[in-house]
């Protein structure tokens, strides 16, 4: 499969991607802790059926020595106990935050609520950036149909 655009060529895209990755490197250097990180990067690329991004956060998870059968559950994380409370709430976060359109009410309270409980100010403004961040990266990749499979664990970093 060829991707519809080639982003690495486009001088827009270059412009636009230099403060995109370095929006990213300031997400990966918060507070929020970095197995949480893949795991809702994980998470939200898989709502999104960005092949680009799943190959990237669970390589990325794996290098970081996260476990493997933590990362085949992401997408059942609801019914599986591998995950701590805390995981399991920035999870319930970042799937509201990612169906807003699905949800009638977007993010709920409740859903807030558990998040805030596990998280400080800190890691909430990293959690919701986060969220955001990979849904957007996920519709560049998604939009064009950027191949996955290739990706080299810290290859963007």
């Amino acid at each position: 499969m060829d991707a519809r655009l080639n982003y690495f060529a486009s001088p827009t895209a270059g412009k636009a991607l230099k403060h995109f990755m370095a929006a990213g490197k300031a997400l990966r250097d918060s507070a929020l802790p970095a197995a949480t990180q893949e795991l809702v990067a994980l998470r939200v690329s898989q709502i999104n059926g960005c092949a680009v991004c799943i190959d990237m956060h669970t390589k990325e998870a794996a290098a970081g020595g996260e476990n493997p059968v933590r990362l085949n559950l992401v997408a059942a994380w609801r019914e599986a106990t591998v995950f701590s409370e805390a995981e399991r709430a920035a999870l319930e976060l970042a799937e509201a935050g990612t169906r807003v359109a699905d949800a009638a009410g977007g993010v709920g309270d409740d859903v807030w609520a558990a998040a805030a409980k596990h998280y400080d100010e800190e890691q909430l403004t990293a959690l919701v950036f986060l969220v955001s961040f990979m849904n957007s990266a996920n519709r560049l990749n998604v939009i064009t149909r950027q191949p996955a499979g290739d990706y080299v664990p810290g290859q963007f970093h």
